[in-house]
């Protein structure tokens, strides 16, 4: 069973002890706004922007990648297509005020902020130390709140088949969509039993405090078992839909991306194997795992589909 209830996290399990004895040194030469960066019982000790954090029975048990590991190589092609460039031109994005519309076949549509979505949760369980898959791997451990929750609250008609999560789209803060490298804003979607599943969260946090920018701030989509392009980042809009949503890498590139988009070494990118894939740090690349180490949670969502029609 790869996901099991752990442990309580240590300190010295999540954080290097130079870094965390040096955070702040560190945090300014790794150009990263955040505060400390603490989990374990240090975070339990220290003020933090989340009160009464708790790890998430469902954490993988694998050691997380170094905050500076997960903070200055991303994906977010709002702030450019190179790996750095998120880290280095993310800081024009203005978190705070930040309204999330969420509407669609729902009974309850309103425009909320994100502390709001925090108290849709209980705290004692917001820890998630999640594997997350790109052209890398990593290992995670977000602060976060179950999307079922959100669900729950919003109250969907037996019309809502599907949940569309939509980008802000804003040049002058997201400099990234200057440029015709996708449709602008960026849209992703999720079928509604894989939006209720417990491993799906919307994160808000990592390694204890605030999302950086970089990371999809403040609101970001994560969904383990499925590739990264999935994972919508700074959400200003949650919309419940009856018809698939059309989401920007599928109508971009629809013979490379797929709806689906769930971890399978099987079936291969056209322009590369993805049997194989390199987690961050290390040099030997290690066998990709079907649904990204998640198959006996998720699994059953797919019974009887073809997935290799549906990638």
């Amino acid at each position: 069973m790869l996901i099991r209830r752990p442990p309580d996290i240590q300190s010295s399990e999540i954080t290097e002890r130079n870094l965390y004895l040096n955070r702040r040194q560190f945090l300014v030469a790794a150009g990263v706004t955040l505060g400390a960066a603490l989990t374990g019982e240090s975070l339990l000790a220290a003020p933090t922007a989340f009160p009464d954090l708790r790890k998430s029975v469902l954490s993988a048990s694998e050691p997380p990648n170094s905050l500076r590991e997960i903070t200055t190589y991303n994906n977010f092609y709002e702030f450019g297509t190179d790996k750095a460039e998120p880290a280095q031109n993310a800081h024009t994005l203005v978190t705070h005020p930040w309204t999330v519309r969420i509407d669609g076949e729902v009974k309850r549509a309103q425009s909320v902020d994100v502390a709001t979505l925090m108290r849709w949760s209980p705290p004692e369980e917001r820890i998630y130390r999640m594997r997350c898959v790109e052209a890398w791997s990593m290992v995670i451990p977000w602060v976060g709140l179950p999307l079922a929750a959100i669900i729950k609250h919003a109250a969907p008609t037996s019309r809502a088949k599907y949940i569309e999560f939509t980008t802000l789209n804003d040049p002058k803060q997201m400099p990234g969509q200057s440029r015709a490298v996708l449709d602008w804003p960026y849209v992703e979607g999720l079928r509604m039993d894989e939006a209720m599943h417990p491993l799906t969260i919307l994160a808000v946090g990592l390694y204890g405090d605030t999302l950086p920018n970089q990371n999809g701030a403040p609101l970001r989509l994560v969904v383990p078992w499925k590739y990264g392009f999935k994972n919508g980042k700074s959400i200003v809009r949650i919309r419940f839909t009856e018809q698939q949503p059309a989401t920007s890498w599928s109508k971009a590139a629809p013979g490379e991306y797929g709806f689906y988009a769930n971890v399978n070494p099987a079936v291969d990118h056209p322009r590369w194997s993805q049997a194989k894939e390199r987690r961050l740090g290390e040099f030997i690349k290690r066998p990709t795992l079907p649904f990204n180490g998640y198959a006996e949670q998720v699994a059953s969502l797919y019974s009887g589909m073809d997935l290799r029609k549906f990638y």
